[in-house]
């Protein structure tokens, strides 16, 4: 078997996603447990426990999310359709944890005014990047306001030099991926999550770029928080991990004796209101409970993987160079069977 290294899957001749790849243990491990391990990192100026960003979805991160995630050492980005964001800045009264927020290229001016005021990160919240009016938007706020701006979303590094010219401080990478996005399917765009985030790397390494990558979408689990991290991403967004939690927007709904909650994309008709073209479904989840819950099973995964690649620390998971290249067959094997 080929041991691959992450130049070796830049190369590949197909598009790979999450379940096309393993990390390999090629060291005899030094880590004892995996509460040796330190997650601790620094993301465009904030000190962060746990490699976790959620999605400004409006089924995923409102204000109550955005709290208890800075709470548990992430970010929340509190999504653009929240109206009580734009109360609470005009009457001057931000919510304690409030961390980042997301805007649309039309946002009201004072929006982003009261959250450069609060030292909050800003996403301009799109579905394509590479688009003249991102980079205008981008670049006007950066001139205006002393704040991080994070843009999105790209599939690969063709553009990444442009945005990082305008400005912006972190792009979301992922076309397509998200478990409720049908974009790749109206369109025809996009390519596998671990493709796209390993091309945008060797970007920024070649041109030196000082731009943070978000690995955005097709995130299922654990393993592939840490597949992301060794792909080169700086921290993950999460979206349907998320979804479902008790923090979440939205009522619990009793249903065949199960309680669920509602989880949709951001281009889902439901959020939309209006007959125009689709690129997002709608579901229900099954209701999770806190989102501590779900935090602290990533965090613990991630410990154990870094634990097995004797990783002391995210660094050092993101210097990892051995990966295999799956069949479906062995995808198929690792799966747990009843």
């Amino acid at each position: 078997m080929k041991i691959y290294t992450k130049q070796d899957l830049n190369d590949y001749s197909l598009s790979l996603t999450y379940d096309d790849i393993s990390l390999i243990p090629t060291r005899i491990s030094q880590v004892k447990t995996r509460s040796e391990v330190n997650t601790k990192f620094k993301f465009l100026g904030l000190e962060l426990s746990v490699p976790v960003i959620s999605s400004p979805m409006d089924t995923v991160t409102g204000i109550e999310m955005a709290k208890e995630l800075t709470n548990l050492g992430c970010i929340g980005i509190v999504n653009r359709f929240d109206s009580s964001v734009k109360e609470l800045f005009a009457n001057g009264n931000l919510a304690d944890g409030m961390r980042a927020v997301s805007i649309s290229l039309t946002s009201d001016e004072q929006l982003i005014e009261r959250a450069s005021e609060n030292n909050m990160i800003v996403c301009i919240d799109t579905a394509n990047a590479n688009n003249a009016y991102v980079l205008k938007k981008c670049e006007e706020i950066k001139s205006k306001y002393k704040v991080k701006v994070i843009v999105g979303n790209i599939a690969n590094g063709a553009t990444l030099k442009q945005l990082s010219d305008a400005g912006a401080d972190a792009v979301r990478i992922g076309i397509g991926g998200g478990s409720m996005c049908t974009t790749s399917v109206q369109t025809g765009i996009g390519i596998g999550q671990v493709s796209s985030l390993i091309d945008v790397y060797y970007t920024r390494k070649k041109e030196k770029l000082d731009i943070a990558l978000i690995a955005d979408g097709g995130i299922k689990g654990p393993g592939d928080v840490a597949k992301a991290l060794a792909c080169g991403a700086d921290i993950v967004m999460l979206g349907r991990m998320l979804a479902g939690t008790k923090e979440t927007p939205g009522e619990v709904i009793k249903y065949d004796d199960q309680l669920w909650k509602k989880y949709r994309g951001s281009a889902s008709f439901g959020v939309k209101m209006k007959n125009e073209f689709i690129e997002g479904e709608e579901t229900l989840v099954p209701y999770k409970g806190s989102v501590k819950n779900v935090v602290n099973g990533i965090s613990d995964g991630l410990r154990s993987a870094m634990s097995y690649l004797n990783c002391e620390s995210l660094d050092d998971l993101k210097n990892i160079d051995s990966f295999a290249v799956l069949s479906t067959s062995s995808y198929l094997e690792r799966l747990p069977r009843k």
